[in-house]
């Protein structure tokens, strides 16, 4: 039977924080299959590996979070980073683990992320389902090169995450420490996964069509206007207000999104930076976004207040919940992190609640850059401003 546990530290020593949190997380447990790390930019990941393998040689697999994660002890940071882990229990559950750094190819090196999970589980099955962390950048290309392996596999995660965007995150998979880069966790189990991924935005009428993009990422022109231009009108303020880093905090509330194929999730893309190349052409002004964007596609604008944003971080649970089937042994919830410094005053809040819906069931919350997930019958798909919210059941 499939049970779980979280410990951690905020000891300024990183090995004791390491072996501090595995010996509350993994206590009593006799088949621990699998160690999810979540810690600061401000530990040291290798002492903390140190602390772990002195009480687990189990799969460890994670990434630094934005400012602190969630547990039901509360929000822990510190200062000095903190250390939170959850530990997996289960005698009948296999778990495989990979990790490769960033190269020129993206989906070749996701390839060899698969089938190095895969030779870990020593098995040639595709697994129930997977866990991708990776660097903000080349997660859509990273999940296709996965799926050239094991096929459309429901999948869940988020980015590695630093405290102020400044490429100071980390991927942890078991010894290795990779700052840009994927990793990835295959489960083979009967254990039911769920999983809802959601931004909780309503979609507003402006809509418009990509009609340039370069790199993926960088949305040059929506209708033939440039997206900076478009995007400001839309939202009625002066696009000078939007150059720079000023873009991230004033697209919280107000960001973009793309539709599935089927239409039935909206996948948030974060406007992130408001580039001003200081010509006259018609694309002077772009605007870099968290996630990938296709020419010829649809991109909308979309809106929620901070009122919205707090409650569905544990409205989220209560739907979760519904679509179970089995009793839940642990959630697994990755937050977006620049929703969270939206209501960073809040949080007591939603621990509060937090601990009403979860009733007593593990769960911990990391802060992320992007999120990963998908919604009843659409692809993978990754995203920003999210929430993947994913429960591990009992069968």
């Amino acid at each position: 039977m499939l049970r779980a546990k979280v410990g951690h530290s905020i000891n300024p020593d990183d090995y004791i924080a390491g072996m501090e949190s595995i010996k509350e997380s993994a206590k009593d447990f006799l088949n621990v299959k699998c160690n999810f790390v979540f810690t600061s930019e401000k530990n040291n990941i290798q002492n903390i590996v140190k602390g772990i393998r002195s009480t687990s040689s189990a799969p460890i697999i994670g990434c630094t979070s934005s400012g602190g994660i969630m547990i039901p002890e509360g929000y822990i940071t510190s200062e000095n980073g903190f250390v939170g882990i959850m530990s997996l229990n289960d005698p009948e559950m296999i778990v495989g683990v990979g990790c490769h750094e960033a190269g020129k190819n993206p989906r070749a090196i996701g390839r060899k992320v698969a089938m190095e999970a895969v030779e870990n589980a020593e098995t040639l099955r595709s697994p129930a389902y997977f866990y991708m962390v990776a660097s903000p950048k080349d997660e859509e290309e990273y999940l296709m090169g996965i799926q050239d392996v094991i096929g459309r596999v429901p999948m869940f995660g988020g980015s590695a995450a630093d405290d102020n965007i400044e490429g100071k995150w980390k991927i942890i998979c078991n010894d290795k420490e990779v700052t840009d880069g994927v990793a990835v966790a295959f489960f083979y189990t009967d254990n039911e996964m769920e999983n809802i991924f959601t931004g909780n935005y309503k979609e507003t009428n402006n809509i418009g069509l990509i009609t340039e993009v370069k790199n993926d990422r960088e949305l040059v022109s929506i209708d033939g206007i440039s997206s900076l231009k478009k995007y400001s009108h839309w939202i009625n303020e002066n696009p000078a207000n939007l150059k720079g880093n000023n873009l991230l905090k004033k697209s919280v509330l107000q960001p973009l999104g793309v539709k599935d194929s089927l239409g039935n999730l909206t996948v948030i893309r974060q406007p992130m930076i408001g580039n001003d190349f200081g010509t006259k052409t018609i694309n002077d002004d772009t605007i870099t976004l968290g996630n990938k964007v296709v020419e010829g596609t649809a991109i909308i604008q979309c809106v929620a207040d901070e009122k919205t944003l707090i409650e569905s971080a544990t409205s989220t649970i209560r739907e979760l919940k519904r679509r179970a089937f089995n009793p839940p042994a642990v959630y697994l919830l990755f937050h977006n992190a620049s929703r969270k410094m939206q209501f960073e005053d809040k949080l007591d809040q939603i621990h509060k609640e937090l601990l009403k819906e979860t009733r007593g069931v593990p769960f911990i919350m990391p802060f992320t850059f992007g999120e990963y997930g998908f919604c009843e019958h659409s692809a993978n798909i990754c995203g920003g401003l999210m929430l993947s919210y994913v429960v591990l059941c009992r069968k």
